[in-house]
């Protein structure tokens, strides 16, 4: 049996240790693999790919980023793009695909199926937003990230008496935001599922202030919007799969600077960005990266297709791909309700 595996979408630590675990496993049940690389971009003209071996695979557990590298490419943009990505599978002899990514990759993987491609998926998204999944892969060492950096930000803030606004990322679903600023011992965080006001910081910080609290740290996730402020909403920059480029709003820039105004306290900014995305990942992810790649490749055994394998509560189970895309699973609000107390 011949298998392809590639990684799709925002790079995420922990996808070395799935695309490992994927050979491994096929190597283990002697099925051949061959690595797609860019992500659907691999699929393209005339494709690009490796075949993947026990030295290959050897070493990179630890690694963060991915061997295949990956790519915000959309081949359902036109029928052409279309028809090469089919072309090359069939070219290629996989007898199955097997996606590791989030909701844009996976619903690429969705369409190759229901055009006849044994496709199976693995669920990775440090968003964590991802339907009919409780973790993703690459979640858990961003939220370390997060609050590993609050804890460095609060000794700045203390000692210059100032209001910090740490912008995260979390598009539609502020998971990283909720989980990393109760972690790192947040004062306010903001997030998409909770609507909330400009008005409503100000105050927040002029409670602090009067119960002789001189700094606040505020986590905003990237894509919180605050009604009476634009922003940079003029910016339309927008990927393959028709996403606004969130880096280029400034939310917490934003945020920062009326919070200045407003209120008088000396407020600073600071993005995150990519160091969420970069470096080793935990042991946590490691694991999780490890238990879906095997269990895709099981997946691919049992002619399972269509599926991708998931975690629910402390198992590993298989469940469509068409029930998890297009999807967004947000916050649970008790979850959000627990930081408040903190507030």
């Amino acid at each position: 049996m011949k298998i392809g595996v590639l990684t799709g979408g925002g790079d995420a630590p922990g996808l070395n240790a799935a695309i490992r675990a994927v050979a491994r496993r096929s190597f283990e049940r002697g099925y051949q693999v061959i690595g797609i690389k860019k992500g659907w971009a691999g699929l393209l003209g005339e494709g690009e790919y490796e075949e993947l071996t026990l030295r290959s695979v050897s070493g990179i557990l630890h690694l963060g980023g991915t061997i295949l590298g990956t790519s915000r490419t959309n081949p359902r943009k036109s029928p052409e793009l279309q028809q090469q990505v089919l072309q090359n599978v069939e070219r290629l002899g996989l007898d199955a695909l097997i996606a590791i990514g989030g909701d844009d990759t996976l619903s690429v993987a969705q369409w190759l199926y229901e055009q006849g491609v044994p496709v199976v998926g693995v669920p990775k998204t440090m968003d964590n937003d991802l339907a009919e999944t409780d973790y993703c892969i690459g979640f858990n060492t961003a939220v370390s990230i997060v609050a590993e950096a609050l804890d460095r930000l609060h000794t700045t803030a203390t000692a210059h008496h100032r209001v910090l606004v740490v912008e995260v990322m979390g598009r539609d679903a502020g998971w990283v935001a909720v989980v990393g600023g109760l972690a790192g011992g947040a004062d306010l965080i903001l997030i998409p599922e909770v609507p909330t006001t400009v008005d409503r910081v100000v105050k927040h910080l002029e409670r602090r202030r009067s119960l002789g609290k001189d700094f606040s740290i505020i986590v905003v996730a990237e894509g919180v919007t605050l009604a009476e402020v634009a922003g940079k909403e003029t910016i339309a920059e927008r990927d393959a799969f028709g996403h606004v480029r969130l880096d280029r709003r400034g939310v917490g820039e934003t945020l920062a600077r009326v919070i200045e105004e407003q209120t008088g306290f000396e407020s600073r900014t600071t993005v995150l960005g990519h160091l969420q995305r970069g470096g080793s990942p935990s042991a946590l992810d490691r694991l999780l990266a490890t238990r879906l790649g095997v269990a895709a490749v099981d997946l691919v055994t049992e002619g399972k297709f269509g599926y991708m394998s998931a975690i629910k509560g402390q198992n590993v189970v298989p469940v469509e791909i068409k029930k998890a895309v297009g999807v967004n699973r947000t916050v649970d609000l008790s979850l959000y309700q627990l930081a408040e107390i903190f507030f």
